[in-house]
């Protein structure tokens, strides 16, 4: 008995150091991987998930910026970490065009990765020249049928998703646009406010200014539903061009080594976070909607999009590897 209490206070000093030491997942702080530039929507939106997780988690997050290749640097950098929950891609709707603009990656773009979930989603609109005898998608329409191949649809670059909005839209209705593509929306802008190229699809955080001022005309939303920042303009579905959605959507993803346990808990911050009324606020600033959702549901919109836009960009012959 006394060699056991000598023993214990010999320990004591040592048991109250190692009660002090944070632990090692304390200590690291969680990682969201964004394949974009510091200041855009997709790194924008990603540091509000980060902070609001952070608190949740009781953990810090980081953002950490890998651009290039459309996102794809940053998604082998994820698929190549372990699955434990402390390093996530923060992924835009183009995660899934990669996987058929892009068919030599080095990963799945399905089957590598298991959905934390959705995050927010915003609408692109469809815009013309105001010198373009048009002014609603039926119009424009009947435009291009009488004019085919005739008329010039300006985009980012190719594969993006103001391209390949213009393509669903030619295969929905049965029309031809010329397709110039731009480094950038903002080299594309002034040739459609000069009128060179007179058509385009852009994101609205992007397109909502010159709307305003008028130096474009906005004839539709791309989504299912109006938008909240530009109510009275219809949507092209509702315009006639029946199923017709596009939305720049992002998610949170992990590798697909990421226990279900691990996925739950990171669910839960993530949908704490979408639901606080300060991120809704200021999402709906930039033309955003929070789009909280179940691993699960969000599995199964990526895997619909995948589909989806590898029938259109195999339709349209884009292949950028």
């Amino acid at each position: 008995m006394k060699k056991i209490k000598t023993l214990a206070v010999m320990l004591a000093p040592l048991l109250a150091t190692l009660a002090v030491i944070p632990t090692a997942s304390a200590q690291q702080p969680m990682k969201i991987v964004v394949g974009f530039a510091p200041g855009g929507t997709t790194d924008v939106i990603a540091r509000m998930v980060a902070n609001g997780m952070a608190g949740r988690l009781g953990n810090p997050v980081i953002v950490e910026n890998r651009p290039g290749a459309s996102g794809n640097i940053a998604a082998q950098q994820v698929v190549s970490s372990p699955g434990n929950g402390m390093t996530l891609l923060f992924a835009p709707s183009s995660h899934a065009t990669n996987a058929t603009l892009y068919p030599k990656i080095r990963f799945d773009t399905k089957a590598d990765f298991s959905a934390v979930g959705m995050v927010a989603s915003t609408p692109y609109i469809l815009v013309v020249n105001p010198a373009l005898p048009v002014r609603s998608v039926p119009e424009l329409i009947g435009h291009l049928k009488a004019n085919p191949g005739k008329l010039a649809y300006a985009s980012a670059s190719p594969g993006t998703a103001q391209h390949l909005a213009a393509e669903l839209f030619k295969k929905s209705t049965g029309t031809d646009m010329l397709h110039v593509p731009y480094k950038g929306s903002a080299a594309a802008l002034p040739d459609v406010m000069s009128g060179l190229t007179p058509v385009m699809f852009d994101n609205i955080a992007v397109i909502l200014s010159h709307i305003r001022s008028g130096s474009v005309r906005a004839i539709g939303v791309t989504t299912t539903n109006r938008s909240s920042l530009l109510p009275d303009l219809p949507t092209i579905a509702e315009s006639g061009v029946q199923g017709f959605n596009v939305s720049g959507w992002f998610t949170l993803l992990a590798p697909a080594t990421t226990d279900a346990a691990t996925i739950a808990r990171l669910n839960q911050a993530l949908n704490e976070t979408l639901k606080d009324p300060a991120v809704v606020t200021k999402l709906g600033e930039i033309g955003a909607e929070a789009t909280p959702s179940t691993p699960q549901e969000a599995d199964k919109l990526i895997a619909e999009e995948i589909a989806k836009w590898g029938g259109v960009i195999q339709d349209a012959n884009i292949n950028l590897n």
